[in-house]
């Protein structure tokens, strides 16, 4: 996040932390258990809720996380430390309440198994049902004319869309893959290669995740740009679309009491 400058987006820390460690797409490929997440989101994830217990991070709902004043400055001989402090203070709290604990961990179970589910039933469709999936998200999406090819042998191509933006159209080549581990760079390069000649905007649809040499290849310099979705954003598509995914508003009062307001009337 200090490379950052201070904040940024779970995919940017993600990718950040790719490039500092040089992990190499067999190690990014490594699932947590039986998937569909990676070891190395599912440690990233433990990272910043330590980070936001021990007062150094902080989560807006938009999903940006950025240092406090205590992260900016905080050495990494003091990070342990800390850490240790804040699971000591958590235990503590713990025995004596138990709620607020329970209703944080209720909330992170919820949040990351909704998607869970949502990715394995997914994952259990037909190929062509999936493509058909991809299909309507892209209409709701705003594109029109987009249909699935469903032709063997087209390099990759599943379908066609027409995205407008302003007065401008331009056609955007489709590819559907349903994977568990991550996708590298040879399958964009492949992608890139069938659009050779038809167009030039692509978009990759995946139920895994992508590998940083993968998001690498699909930015590089001279070649056509190609857009990454990868499970984590489908299923935030799939909810904010509502698509098989219903959202139910829960509210919870916080109350305070203000003791100067009784002491002057």
């Amino acid at each position: 996040m200090r490379d950052l400058g201070d904040s940024g987006s779970i995919d940017e820390i993600t990718e950040r932390l790719l490039e500092r460690e040089d992990y190499s797409e067999d190690q990014q490929a490594v699932l947590h258990g039986d998937g569909p997440g990676t070891e190395i989101a599912y440690r990233l994830a433990w990272a910043r809720s330590y980070l936001k217990g021990m007062g150094l991070a902080e989560n807006s709902r938009r999903g940006v996380w950025s240092l406090t004043g205590a992260g900016r400055t905080v050495t990494e001989s003091e990070i342990e430390p800390l850490r240790q402090k804040y699971i000591a203070a958590s235990r503590k709290r713990k025995r004596k309440t138990d709620t607020q604990d329970e209703l944080y961990e209720f909330f992170e179970t919820t949040q990351s198994s909704w998607q869970d589910q949502l990715l394995d039933v997914v994952m259990r469709m037909e190929p062509a049902a999936f493509e058909r999936l991809a299909q309507r998200l892209l209409r709701e999406a705003g594109f029109t004319n987009t249909r699935v090819t469903g032709k063997s042998g087209d390099g990759g191509i599943d379908g066609i869309g027409v995205y407008q933006l302003s007065l401008v159209s331009f056609p955007v080549f489709f590819q559907c893959k349903r994977y568990v581990g991550s996708v590298g760079a040879g399958a964009v390069r492949d992608f890139r290669g069938a659009m050779t000649g038809r167009g030039d905007k692509g978009l990759i649809i995946t139920t895994g995740t992508f590998t940083a040499d993968a998001k690498a290849e699909a930015a590089r310099d001279g070649a056509p740009p190609l857009d990454l979705i990868d499970g984590s954003r489908l299923c935030e598509l799939l909810k904010e679309f509502d698509m098989g995914v219903t959202t139910r508003i829960r509210q919870v009062e916080d109350v305070s009491v203000d003791s100067s307001f009784f002491e002057g009337i």
